[in-house]
């Protein structure tokens, strides 16, 4: 549960700065440092890991997980120092929406898988870890990246629930519906039988 222990303007303070540090689209700044092109003309376009994937580049899709995992810790992390548990999960929200709808791109992101699991480690390990296991194993049992972000995002509250009683519970389970609407098209394809494989190629 939230406790409102910090003030308005700290609560705005900490929600503008993980907001914009949320919205780097990191798969996009490495695909071009790495002269893969344009992420948006590749694959679906999205500006995750999965689509950065489909250029054929490991490393750069290693290192979009690993920055796009480190953004919404590193928010979390900062805030939670400065503010508290408070400021923590608000940091951690809003890198998150940062992510899935950066002013940059005209409010057009990613779907949040990587950012949201970086945030679940951050604000607590286990939990983070248990659902990271989950999708891992989700992925090498059914080979489509969005599955296994559907089913280790549900589970998520579920480990944070068992593991830390009920702490941020709320505040992951909104993450969990957002991810669930960010992937209504993969849903879709999904219960067609289209949904790609891991690592097919754009």
């Amino acid at each position: 549960m939230l406790n409102l222990d910090i003030t308005l303007t700290t609560a705005i303070a900490v929600a503008s700065f993980a907001y914009l540090m949320g919205s780097v689209p990191f798969g996009m700044v490495i695909t071009r440092i790495m002269g893969l092109g344009n992420l948006r003309d590749i694959g679906s376009g999205n500006i995750g890991a999965t689509n950065v994937l489909r250029t054929g580049n490991k490393l750069a899709a290693f290192l979009t997980v690993v920055f796009d995992a480190g953004k919404g810790a590193v928010a979390v992390f900062l805030a939670g120092y400065l503010f508290g548990q408070t400021a923590a999960q608000i940091a951690g929200l809003f890198a998150f929406l940062g992510h899935l709808y950066p002013v940059w791109l005209r409010f057009k992101g990613g779907k949040g898988v990587a950012v949201f699991l970086g945030i679940l480690l951050a604000i607590n390990f286990w939990a983070g870890l248990a659902a990271c296991l989950t999708w891992l194993a989700t992925a090498i049992i059914v080979r489509i990246s969005s599955v296994s972000a559907l089913v280790s995002s549900l589970l998520a509250p579920v480990w944070l629930y068992l593991i830390d009683t009920k702490s941020g519970v709320l505040f992951v389970i909104i993450m969990t519906l957002l991810i669930w609407v960010k992937h209504n098209d993969n849903i879709k394809r999904i219960l067609k039988g289209t949904e790609p494989k891991i690592g097919k190629r754009g």
